[in-house]
């Protein structure tokens, strides 16, 4: 799990107090170089997520911008969890989380659905993602939410296989859970997940752990991080695969006057 005590700032928020964010990372390597991709936040009626930003580091620390994605060129309300992938002929490909977007789908919702945050895996010929849900038939209720999973022979066209985790009614994460990052091992799938208990714990979700046999079938177990401020918390975990027995952690964290900021710890 992750071990706040050890992490460090990669990315600052864009600003001071609660409602400003930098976060939700997606992280790739390539020729010994780090890629990461993330989410730009602002307060309700300030602009939301204005921004995506895919940034590079040699030492997976300290970032150059390379590239930064507004929600106006993509005509979309608020910009989510960006997934950033490479295809088998070394392309790169960049998946955008848009609320309200006029741009190409590749996962649409509907009336009475909305899907956002996206966990791409391409594993051989076969992708995987995991994706959250939010029923949208009361407009009161739209921040309860469940991860959804999809399969893909390309990465563009999905087949969904049904809800893979769902809220625990009474527990910590009764009110929504959200998959955040996946290891495939043989015989068992591990995810790490968000999940709050409450409305009220709405952009403050802490992070846990789940398993099961299949990508589909995900069950809930402890134990849970969080943040040492605020509302505690610490989601959008990213893990990162170093090779050599080594690993780096992204992941959005709480800081002391309510701000996020996206810390990562070498592991």
């Amino acid at each position: 799990m992750p071990q706040p005590e050890r992490s460090v700032v990669a990315v600052g928020p864009p600003g001071p107090g609660a409602g400003t964010w930098a976060g939700a990372p997606s992280a790739a390597r390539s020729n010994g170089e780090i890629y990461l991709a993330y989410r730009l936040r602002r307060p309700q009626g300030h602009g939301r997520g204005y921004a995506v930003v895919v940034a590079r580091s040699a030492d997976g620390v300290r970032f150059e911008t390379l590239v930064t994605i507004t929600r106006e060129e993509l005509g979309a309300e608020s910009l989510e969890r960006p997934a950033l992938v490479t295809t088998p002929d070394g392309a790169w490909r960049l998946y955008l989380s848009c609320a309200t977007s006029r741009s190409r789908v590749v996962l649409p919702g509907d009336a009475g659905t909305a899907v956002k945050d996206p966990v791409l895996i391409r594993d051989g010929d076969k992708w995987h993602l995991w994706a959250s849900v939010h029923p949208l038939d009361d407009p009161d209720q739209t921040d309860r939410m469940a991860t959804d999973y999809a399969c893909s022979a390309d990465g563009l066209a999905w087949t969904w296989q049904g809800t893979a985790l769902s809220p625990r009614p009474g527990e910590w994460d009764a009110r929504g859970v959200r998959v955040s990052a996946v290891r495939l091992t043989p015989g068992e799938v591990l995810a790490y997940y968000d999940g709050r208990a409450s409305a009220d714990e709405n952009f403050e979700e802490r992070t846990g752990l789940a398993s099961g046999a299949g990508p589909a079938a995900l069950a809930a177990h402890g134990p849970v991080t969080q943040s040492p401020y605020g509302g505690g918390g610490l989601r959008y975990l990213c893990i990162l695969d170093l090779g050599n027995s080594r690993e780096r952690y992204y992941y959005e964290m709480t800081r002391a006057d309510g701000a996020h900021e996206l810390r990562t710890e070498l592991r």
